[in-house]
């Protein structure tokens, strides 16, 4: 019997995006049957403390990395370290530019606030949203800048609000790509739990969550 997939979740940053709540959620409910390291602080961000993961989970918006800590982050997802970004972690680190290389975008802006109502399209033909149907969500509508090497899985017309010149442009919500030999998903989605809890968003969540966790290869024994 093989153990449970090791997950790291780190909570922190800025408290308007709720990490501690969120973090809850994922534990609670997304992340059953994994075993769980909760931690809020990015001491833990060594190369030997990630190399005892399968997935880190970072709840965290604005901060920064030391160079030790970005060093380690970035050589363990290129060694295998599966990275799930959600909602603010597109605005986390803002002075790491390799981060952004990794998770594949930049927050730029939510026009029109945080009661925006619009609606998430996913993508056919990738298994993380392979069958699910198109959700509403009242929430921040997040304009990005996003890689075009990503992999795109679900996308939405962008409000606009008082930035007239964004109305009706189709935007990146979710995506995956590899980074060496892990594997990185961001949604944009999670402002606040609610709209995680919304059935299609959580089965792609925990789709994702199985997808981007290190691959093990078992040499002998059971």
């Amino acid at each position: 019997m093989t153990d449970a997939r090791r997950v790291l979740l780190v909570s922190g940053g800025w408290h308007g995006h709720q990490p501690e709540i969120l973090s809850d959620y994922l534990e609670n409910e997304l992340l059953r049957g994994y075993a769980v390291t909760r931690c809020r602080e990015l001491d833990i961000l060594t190369d030997d403390a990630l190399g005892e993961f399968d997935l880190l989970i970072p709840i965290w918006t604005f901060g920064s990395l030391t160079g030790p800590q970005e060093s380690a982050l970035l050589e363990s997802v290129a060694a295998g370290l599966g990275y799930l970004g959600l909602h603010g972690n597109a605005s986390a680190f803002l002075s790491s530019r390799p981060h952004k290389f990794m998770l594949g975008g930049q927050f730029v802006d939510h026009p029109g606030g945080d009661k925006v109502s619009y609606n998430v399209r996913f993508r056919t033909g990738d298994p993380i949203v392979q069958g699910l149907d198109d959700v509403n969500v009242i929430s921040e509508q997040y304009y990005l800048l996003v890689d075009p090497a990503v992999t795109v899985l679900a996308t939405t017309d962008i409000n606009g609000g008082p930035k007239v010149w964004l109305a009706g442009t189709e935007m990146p919500v979710a995506w995956k790509r590899t980074w060496g030999m892990g594997k990185v998903f961001y949604c944009a989605l999670g402002h606040t739990v609610d709209t995680l809890r919304l059935d299609a968003v959580a089965t792609m969540l925990s789709r994702a969550i199985e997808w981007a966790c290190r691959t093990r290869v078992s040499v002998g024994g059971v």
